[in-house]
């Protein structure tokens, strides 16, 4: 079932407009960095500053895919896709996960490079006011992105914040190693650069190993879930509640949920009590986007004692009744029986009326011909209680 009307609803048209607005203002600065690392790096004998300066042309190509994969991911469901699209930001982010996985062993192996090369050329002054500038602008750019992608709840813009921050990482990493050269201690760009790598694969891990649980379909954490418990079980009407199963799609958790009520109730209360539930769900979990409840008439344990064994359909049922009954009631003008499939057998409720009833002497004894319908059926193994409910005639 969808969120009722009462609850908050996502807005993808403003999501999108906050989405693409950050990103392309973060494109724009990473294009313009990345032409300045490498022109300032070429002129002034930092190779340190022109790999940083191919990262943030990196950064431009996570932008755009940002840019392309967040309006896929806030299209309307569709046929091919009727929980929506949000797995394809999901997908994004776990693409993002793994280029920081490989950015940090890039980083890591340009180091340990570094340290066995036997002339290492000295810096210009620039380098540090380029890579201090790049500090301070990356870092501004992943607070802002970051705000804008809680805010929106897009676990892609994260991604893409932590990206952001790692270029501020390497951008760190060339002022230590210049500031280090210029002091006499080029070793201590090297260290840096491997403290930074282990930082940025441990950032890169959290990213893509998150999301990829949520492209497996893992469930929702456990105190949620019996939070979730807890308040379908306080419902009016529902006796227990039978199962749970819950996915993530995008932020959002979609939820399948058992409830089991009086196996007496009619189908449409049943109805009515699994979507009070659902309200009150919705309303206490704001995670939870959709709700598919299923209205179980017993336990779950009794439920797969029966549907381990082959019980006869409606119309098997009524063949076989007729064919035994015939002699003792009126099929033609009875009404049709109401059937309970419950505890491996099939209980049968018949409404009739005394005109219903062939011989006046049933009609007279009513006991009576419960016991004998029992009797003419006791060949069939699946029959369960017998009742009879009379009308009153007008």
């Amino acid at each position: 079932m969808n969120r009722p009307d009462h609850t908050i609803t996502r807005q993808p048209k403003q999501e999108l407009r906050a989405a693409r607005k950050v990103t392309l203002i973060g494109l724009v600065l990473d294009a313009l960095l990345g032409i300045s690392k490498v022109i300032v790096g070429f002129l002034y004998n930092s190779y340190a500053l022109i790999a940083d300066g191919i990262h943030s042309f990196s950064d431009v190509a996570s932008d755009i895919m940002v840019l392309v994969l967040f309006r896929i991911s806030r299209e309307e469901p569709d046929e091919d896709h009727p929980y929506g699209h949000e797995r394809f930001e999901t997908l994004g982010a776990v693409i993002l996960g793994s280029v920081l996985i490989a950015v940090a062993g890039a980083l890591a192996w340009e180091s340990v490079q570094r340290v066995w090369q036997e002339v290492l050329q000295l810096p210009g002054w620039p380098v540090l006011v380029v890579a201090t500038a790049a500090v301070l602008s990356k870092e501004w750019i992943y607070h802002y992105t970051m705000r804008v992608g809680r805010q929106i709840r897009s676990d892609l813009l994260v991604a893409n914040a932590w990206h952001s921050r790692t270029d501020a990482f390497s951008s760190i990493i060339v002022l230590l190693g210049a500031s280090g050269a210029m002091m006499g201690f080029p070793w201590l760009d090297a260290v840096a650069a491997c403290i930074i790598a282990l930082i940025v694969a441990n950032i890169g891990w959290h990213l893509a190993w998150d999301n990829v649980k949520e492209l497996v379909d893992t469930a929702m954490p456990l105190e949620k879930q019996r939070l979730l418990t807890r308040v379908a079980n306080e419902t009016e009407g529902v006796k227990a509640v039978n199962r749970i199963k819950s996915r993530r799609m995008g932020s959002d958790f979609l939820l399948d949920i058992h409830l089991q009520v009086d196996p007496r109730v009619s189908v449409s209360e049943g109805h009515e009590i699994g979507v009070r539930a659902e309200h009150r769900i919705l309303d206490a979990v704001p995670e939870v986007r959709e709700v598919t409840f299923h209205i179980d008439a017993e336990a779950e344990a009794q439920q797969e004692a029966v549907h381990a064994t082959t019980l006869p359909s409606r119309s098997d049922v009524s063949d076989a009744l007729r064919e035994r009954w015939g002699d003792l009631i009126d099929f033609k003008r009875a009404w049709a029986p109401r059937l309970h499939y419950l505890s491996d057998q099939v209980s049968v409720e018949l409404y009739l009326e005394s005109r219903d009833v062939v011989s006046q002497e049933n009609r007279d004894d009513r006991c009576c011909l419960t016991r004998q319908l029992a009797d003419k059926a006791s060949d069939l193994p699946w029959l369960g209680k017998i009742r009879i409910w009379y009308a009153d005639e007008c």
